[in-house]
């Protein structure tokens, strides 16, 4: 009887953090670290569009980074996102920054997605989310839209987090790296 009634207390117990909140906020915890500015970019390997392996290491220290997740192959805000993307990258060029766009979705959707909308950068698969519970971007129940700016020495300089306003991703990493010349 006494282990049912500390069984009640402690189910009760969750019940109230979950809804108070706090009980997410100590899984996202455990599952993902945060990355946040000041922070060294993790190291990373996952699949792009070609099927080719993509390591993080070949880039961090060569060029600045853009590094972008978002919720899902075309989708109306993910399709603005990537095409604004597109439309900017020669300025991203010139700013000496590679832009990673990075979703769930397989090397094939990724490459359909890129050859659909014609986008000249790369995308990379992460269909078990590794690298974003990496990065701390959310999983569920809608994956996070979140961008990173990285400096040559992979330092994060910026970070936008925004499901909505996604267009207002790609102005923001152009402003950040405008700065940082």
């Amino acid at each position: 009887m006494q282990i049912n009634l500390k069984c009640k207390i402690m189910i009760n117990s969750f019940k109230y953090l979950a809804m108070a909140g706090i009980l997410s906020f100590f899984v996202k915890g455990i599952q993902a670290q945060e990355i946040k500015i000041g922070s060294k970019v993790p190291e990373f390997k996952l699949l792009d569009q070609s099927g080719k392996e993509f390591d993080s290491k070949d880039l961090v220290g060569k060029k600045k980074l853009v590094i972008y997740f978002y919720p899902k192959d075309e989708t109306p805000g993910c399709t603005k996102e990537a095409c604004y993307f597109r439309d900017q990258y020669d300025v991203f060029k010139q700013a000496d920054a590679e832009i990673i766009g990075i979703s769930g979705q397989s090397v094939d959707s990724h490459k359909e997605f890129a050859e659909n909308h014609k986008l000249p950068f790369t995308l990379l698969s992460d269909n078990e989310n590794k690298v974003r519970k990496l990065f701390g971007v959310k999983t569920s129940p809608i994956p996070g839209r979140v961008t990173f700016v990285v400096d040559k020495t992979g330092t994060v300089v910026y970070v936008f987090d925004s499901l909505t306003q996604a267009t207002k991703h790609v102005d923001e990493a152009m402003r950040i790296l405008k700065d940082m010349k």
